[in-house]
């Protein structure tokens, strides 16, 4: 049985787009997902990527839908800069997921995934009922293709992704779990998030951390299998729930030692899931 394991790429150029997924391909990979600079959702940009799949067999499995702006990874100005949350970048970031969903769509990729943000755990919070207005208009267009939005976790707690996608209420709305996230924000572990939210479950990063001890910065990211994930009793919940997604790595760092752990991480994944076989 052949897995559909993967990594994050990420593009600022359509310069030697093939002949980086020819790297992954020499690596062990055969899927990714992909994010990009908005001002790449052109033609040309569609055409290259057509001819890269082409080429190497590597599958598209997401879109991550990058928005402009200013962006502050932390706990006290990310709430004020992050996602579609904050009302001063709402309409924007809208407007920025939704051309990146027309990218994904001329492309054949169904799922769409960003930050939302920090959204509010009060449902009756103006930032909370107008991010899901904003949601409600993207799952509404992206539902006649037969796309789906995908929220990246992590900035939210777990019951509250849930809450937002009933809200929501399009039937197109899901998860992208962020295994790492949950823990590096200090929202939940991601066995219990699995237990929460799994069965909304269509795309996934696999990434280990632990929790924040200082309030004011998220927690540190390590390589996977080092970390506060137990990717084992994750991975075999998500088999629980149905999961039959790809297993994307994330791992936040450049360089020869990304792609070490990308390596390593692809090993231990492959190893649990045969393990779940038998």
């Amino acid at each position: 049985m052949e897995y559909r394991i993967g990594a994050m790429m990420s593009f600022n150029s359509l310069e030697g787009v093939t002949e980086r997924f020819e790297k992954a391909r020499e690596i062990g990979l055969n899927c990714c997902q992909i994010i990009m600079n908005p001002a790449l959702y052109t033609d040309e940009a569609v055409e290259v990527f057509k001819a890269a799949r082409e080429k190497t067999g590597i599958e598209y499995t997401a879109l991550w839908a990058r928005w402009t702006g200013p962006s502050v990874w932390n706990f006290t100005d990310g709430p004020l800069t992050l996602g579609l949350v904050p009302p001063a970048y709402r309409a924007m970031r809208m407007n920025e997921v939704l051309a990146g969903a027309n990218f994904a769509y001329k492309l054949g990729i169904t799922d769409v995934i960003t930050h939302v943000g920090f959204l509010p755990e009060n449902p009756n919070d103006p930032d909370y009922t107008g991010t899901i207005a904003a949601l409600k208009h993207i799952c509404n267009v992206l539902k006649p293709r037969g796309q789906y939005f995908l929220f990246e976790t992590g900035q939210e707690t777990p019951i509250t992704v849930v809450r937002a996608i009933h809200d929501i209420g399009t039937g197109n709305a899901g998860i992208n779990f962020d295994t790492a996230n949950v823990i590096l924000y200090g929202k939940s572990s991601a066995v219990d998030s699995v237990k929460i939210f799994g069965q909304y479950v269509r795309n996934l990063h696999l990434k280990d951390g632990n929790f924040p001890t200082d309030p004011y910065h998220l927690g540190k990211e390590t390589p996977l299998g080092e970390g506060s994930v137990n990717v084992p009793e994750v991975l075999r919940l998500l088999k629980e729930c149905g999961y039959t997604g790809p297993y994307i790595m994330e791992r936040e760092i450049s360089g020869e030692k990304q792609i070490e752990d990308i390596k390593n991480g692809r090993e231990l994944v492959l190893s649990v899931l045969k393990s779940l076989e038998e």
